[in-house]
């Protein structure tokens, strides 16, 4: 078995989490940042709040018992850690709390790897930064955030009943309000959660930017992360693109490509109304510009109609 870090820097790990609404770039950024010759970023791992949903949410950081040692490793999305239930038991051994446990988890990562620095991509967890801040107070966390109009198109074609704003009840009668709501939460969560943080513990970038100027974000991202700037990042699907034209962009690891969604061109002017008039405060907020779409009767009967519906799930949203 490879060794892990040091005591003196055990702590480093989980080191950075990449959040972010789904269907916003996430994917993209975690590759780049995979590819770093120092880090490495698991893909959609999830387990950290939802493996001990239950415990963290009377406990926010537990003492380490063999029962939430199972509960992890039965977590149906562990196996992406690419870790063995020999590593698991060795990340567990004199370990008193959960953040210790999970720590050692990214470290034995990391050594699989041969990196010193391991971090995680789950894009919902914009909306558990308080939680893994408590859990890692050192850990630094990368906000990127996409109009969510091409957000809508991306999840209209990508959600379900088991996944994303699928999931809610509404979707069946709006999905592009749905959406709106959706991207709202998700967004609205993490950039007030993040900045609660301060510059040293959390970035934000657009998903618009980073496709445009590759390098020179990443070279921001870098700096923030305090780790050398590589060109590796920027290179990472070489060697890997397929060049089948019945996959997606992601499947088919292309380079960063702009145009993949246009709410402009692919989204009815009713939906692009529908999603203004639910989350236009925030896409002002954010620097994006509004479509300028009259507002029609039977729009603000939709918009009325997602945002009741908003209103009396609130207690029940997960």
């Amino acid at each position: 078995m490879r060794s892990v870090q040091t005591t003196e820097t055990r702590n480093r790990n989980p080191f950075v989490f990449v959040v972010g609404c789904p269907r916003s770039g996430t994917t993209l950024l975690q590759r780049m940042l995979d590819n770093h010759p120092q880090l490495t970023v698991a893909n959609d791992t999830h387990f950290i709040t939802r493996a001990i949903k239950k415990t963290l949410a009377t406990t926010p950081d537990p003492l380490l018992t063999p029962e939430l040692v199972d509960q992890v490793l039965a977590y149906r999305r562990f196996h992406r850690m690419g870790l063995d239930d020999a590593e698991v038991g060795d990340a567990a051994r004199d370990c008193r709390t959960y953040s210790q446990f999970v720590s050692r988890l990214y470290d034995f990562r990391a050594a699989r790897q041969g990196k010193p620095l391991s971090g995680e991509k789950t894009p919902d967890f914009c909306r558990q930064i308080p939680a893994l801040h408590h859990l890692f107070p050192e850990a630094r966390f990368i906000h990127i955030i996409r109009d969510g109009r091409d957000t809508s198109l991306s999840a209209v074609s990508w959600a379900s009943t088991a996944k994303g704003p699928g999931k809610w009840s509404l979707w069946a009668e709006d999905p592009v309000g749905a959406s709106a709501l959706w991207w709202r939460w998700q967004t609205a969560t993490g950039t007030r959660d993040g900045q609660a943080l301060g510059e040293g513990l959390y970035h934000e970038l657009k998903y618009e930017s980073l496709v445009g100027d590759s390098p020179a974000l990443l070279a921001n991202i870098a700096a923030f992360l305090q780790i050398p700037d590589s060109a590796e990042m920027a290179n990472y699907f070489a060697g890997k693109t397929k060049k089948n034209p019945n996959l997606s962009a992601k499947s088919a690891w292309l380079p960063p490509t702009k145009g993949l969604r246009d709410w402009r061109n692919q989204m009815a002017e009713n939906d692009i109304a529908v999603f203004e008039g639910i989350a236009g405060k925030l896409l002002t907020q954010l620097g994006y510009e509004l479509s300028g779409v009259e507002i029609t009767g039977t729009v603000e009967d939709r918009v009325k109609r997602c945002l009741d519906w908003w209103q009396g799930q609130k207690m029940s949203r997960t």
